[in-house]
């Protein structure tokens, strides 16, 4: 009894040897996974030790020439503003209804042409009555002067009186008077008379009428009343330009004055809106005597030639002023000059094709090529294309460019 299996137990025992079996071999494939993924990773190690180490990436290439030489002139340039020479308000000296426009808005008027007519019939009345007076007084003047002769006749002749005499004398002359008075209203009403016809004072272009044909305009002799402004009239040729010179800007031009002994009269070259030529000169015929405090800076005023009628009052033009002689200078283009805070820098390349930087004073634009005062040598290659590629001590791969300015028709190329 004892050597035998209880068939509860028997049946208990079996389940507990299965069980270890799978566990074994769970365990194997564990170990056998573990030993697959070591292999794995050494061979991928050994790959890795026999491959070739990676390249460098190549240096970046830029463009790079040395500074374009020219010999320039110093000079400063404005913004300048037109304005006619001569502007007129036109204001009737008579009163009256308006009767006539002898233009159209905006035409060119010469001289003595005829612009406004006023009703001039109340002015002939007062001249017709005028003229009557003055007949009358010359009529009372002549029989004075008959009347004075005859007492002067009795006089000598001992039938008259010394006081009958100086009598007829005072007559005559409250006679002359009343003709010299008359004589003055005669005047003065014709001269009202002339002023119904309005005429230009100069040759010009008209603005647009301000007064319609039917109104009733006031007129003053020397503007000690109201009046109608009718129109404005500017004068075209020539005309102003108007500008204003900085303090330093104001220095530098007196200086080149002094140093050439230049009179007031300087040519200028002038660029109105839309043209970049400076084709058109004017003469600088004018400086303010005194520094305007509130903005640092002086009234200039040159007249320029307008034969063509090109140029319009209120319009604004660039000007530029000569501020020392010829001199050689060093150009570069404009975006090759990099701000930095307040200074300035350009991109140099050395013989060992190194990228450095240098610090440069610059001058002003000259048809987009800016001047280099000081900083820079005429040797230096100066990167022109590829800034952004580059940083100061790395290395690039240069190639030889040209700096060029078509309207100074020069060109210069790096040095091989």
């Amino acid at each position: 009894m004892n050597d035998r299996l209880d068939p509860v137990k028997a049946d208990a025992v079996v389940p507990r040897g299965r069980h270890k079996s799978g566990s074994r071999r769970g365990i194997g494939k564990a170990v056998l996974l573990a030993v697959i993924v070591a292999a794995t990773a050494a061979a991928y190690r050994l790959h890795e030790s026999d491959a070739a180490p990676p390249t460098a990436p190549p240096p970046p290439s830029v463009t790079v020439s040395t500074p374009l030489q020219r010999d320039l002139a110093g000079r400063i340039e404005l913004l300048g503003q037109f304005s006619a020479v001569n502007r007129v308000e036109i204001r009737a000296q008579v009163g009256g209804t308006l009767t006539q426009i002898h233009f159209r808005d905006g035409d060119i008027v010469h001289k003595g042409d005829l612009l406004f007519e006023v009703d001039p019939e109340p002015y002939q009345i007062k001249l017709s009555g005028a003229s009557a007076m003055l007949e009358s007084a010359r009529a009372r003047g002549a029989l004075a002067t008959r009347e004075l002769a005859r007492a002067q006749e009795l006089q000598r002749a001992d039938a008259g009186t010394i006081e009958n005499v100086d009598q007829k004398i005072a007559e005559q002359r409250a006679a002359q008077a009343a003709v010299d008075n008359a004589n003055a209203q005669v005047r003065d009403a014709r001269f009202d008379l002339d002023r119904c016809r309005v005429y230009a004072p100069f040759t010009g272009r008209m603005g647009t009428h301000l007064v319609s044909v039917g109104n009733l305009i006031s007129g003053s002799r020397a503007a000690s009343s109201p009046t109608t402004l009718l129109a404005t009239i500017v004068s075209l040729d020539p005309i102003y330009l108007d500008f204003d010179m900085s303090e330093n800007d104001y220095a530098a031009f007196q200086q080149s004055r002094v140093a050439q002994n230049g009179q007031l009269a300087n040519a200028v070259n002038i660029a109105p809106t839309g043209d970049d030529s400076f084709a058109k000169t004017g003469t600088l015929n004018f400086i303010d005597n005194a520094l305007d405090r509130s903005s640092g800076t002086i009234h200039a005023r040159a007249t320029v030639p307008n034969g063509d009628f090109s140029l319009t009052s209120g319009g604004f033009a660039r000007v530029r002023l000569s501020t020392s002689k010829p001199r050689a200078e060093l150009l570069v283009p404009d975006s090759s000059v990099l701000a930095d805070q307040t200074d300035h820098m350009v991109y140099v390349v050395g013989k060992d094709d190194i990228v450095a930087s240098k610090k440069v004073e610059v001058g002003d634009l000259r048809d987009g090529l800016r001047i280099i005062r000081s900083g820079l040598l005429s040797t230096d290659r100066i990167v022109i294309d590829g800034i952004p590629t580059v940083r100061p001590g790395a290395k690039v791969a240069p190639r030889n460019g040209t700096i060029e300015s078509p309207s100074m028709q020069v060109a210069v190329g790096a040095k091989p």
